[in-house]
C-alpha cells in the first residue's frame, strides 16, 4: 500500500497531503490579514511555493487550483499577481468564486493540486 505523507497535520487538517506523487494543499490564507487583496495573494502564493518545495515540486507542476475571493470584484487584482507568479503557458485548470470567508478579514484563499 502506498504511503500517505501529511505535512503539519492537526486535528482538523494538514497543510498538504502527498499520495502517489500528487500533492494536495490546504486552502491557504494570508498570515497578515491587514493587507489588501494583492498583498494577501502574494503571501498566499509564497506559502504555496514553500509547501510545494517541501514536497519536491513547484508551480510548474500545478494541475488544478481553487480560489475563493471575498469580493469577486477583486478578481482582476488577483489575476495580475497570479499570472505573474505562474510560469508562461503553465496555467492549471482553475475555479475562482466569491465566498463568505471564515474570517471577514480574509480576502483570498487558494488551494492547489500538483504532482511531482
Amino acid at each position: 500500500m502506498s504511503k500517505i505523507l501529511r505535512t503539519n497535520p492537526n486535528p482538523i487538517l494538514s497543510a498538504a497531503v502527498e499520495y502517489h506523487g500528487f500533492i494536495f494543499t490546504q486552502g491557504v490564507v494570508a498570515r497578515n490579514l491587514d493587507q489588501d487583496v494583492e498583498g494577501q495573494t502574494r503571501d498566499v502564493l509564497e506559502q504555496i511555493d514553500t509547501l510545494l518545495e517541501q514536497h519536491g515540486t513547484d508551480n510548474t507542476r500545478i494541475l488544478q487550483a481553487q480560489i475563493w475571493l471575498k469580493d469577486i470584484n477583486d478578481r482582476d487584482k488577483l489575476n495580475k499577481i497570479w499570472s505573474a507568479w505562474l510560469p508562461e503557458n503553465m496555467a492549471p485548470a482553475r475555479a475562482c468564486v466569491q465566498a463568505v470567508m471564515a474570517d471577514p478579514r480574509i480576502l483570498v484563499e487558494i488551494m492547489v493540486t500538483t504532482t511531482k
